[in-house]
């Protein structure tokens, strides 16, 4: 839901990203029924999803990783640890972005993430608030999905204005 909820607030701007999704658990699932239906609510068909299972490759290649819970920002850091200045968790970019205002046109996208991410060391993670994770909707019902979705696009949508 983040990805189709990212890209379509990032497509909005004019800005011209590649944004995909990737996970802990092996890839290949299809969306679940109640996120492909909340997303339609939205306009946005993600039925043909399916998901990926995020590899060190994945994240060497991504200018920016976005996680969604505390934990999976953990895991990518083991995985790619040199990657660690481009991860954060989707919470903490946002606010962080928002204490720092918006990225001015004349600087790069890396040094605005730099800046964004300056002082933070990955064992600060270890002792972050699980409050700030967006808690994962499978196995829940379809208003969980929707609260999530709805989530989600306030968290993407303050995130494409700050890029």
């Amino acid at each position: 839901m983040g990805e189709a909820l990212l890209r379509r607030r990032l497509d909005e701007r004019g800005i011209d990203a590649v944004v995909t999704s990737a996970g802990l658990l092996r890839g290949g699932a299809a969306a679940t029924e109640a996120a492909v239906e909340a997303m339609a609510a939205e306009g946005l068909d993600i039925s043909g999803h399916r998901s990926r299972q995020v590899t060190p490759e994945l994240i060497a290649e991504a200018d920016l990783v976005v996680a969604m819970a505390r934990q999976h920002l953990i895991e990518m850091t083991l995985m790619a640890p040199d990657a660690w200045p481009r991860m954060f968790q989707a919470v903490d970019l946002v606010r962080r972005g928002e204490e720092a205002g918006r990225r001015p046109e004349e600087q790069s996208f890396a040094d605005w993430l730099a800046a964004l991410g300056e002082g933070r060391t990955p064992s600060d993670v270890l002792a972050a608030s699980l409050r700030d994770d967006v808690a994962d909707p499978v196995g829940q019902s379809a208003a969980v999905y929707r609260r999530t979705k709805v989530l989600l696009d306030d968290l993407m949508t303050r995130l494409a204005a700050l890029v």
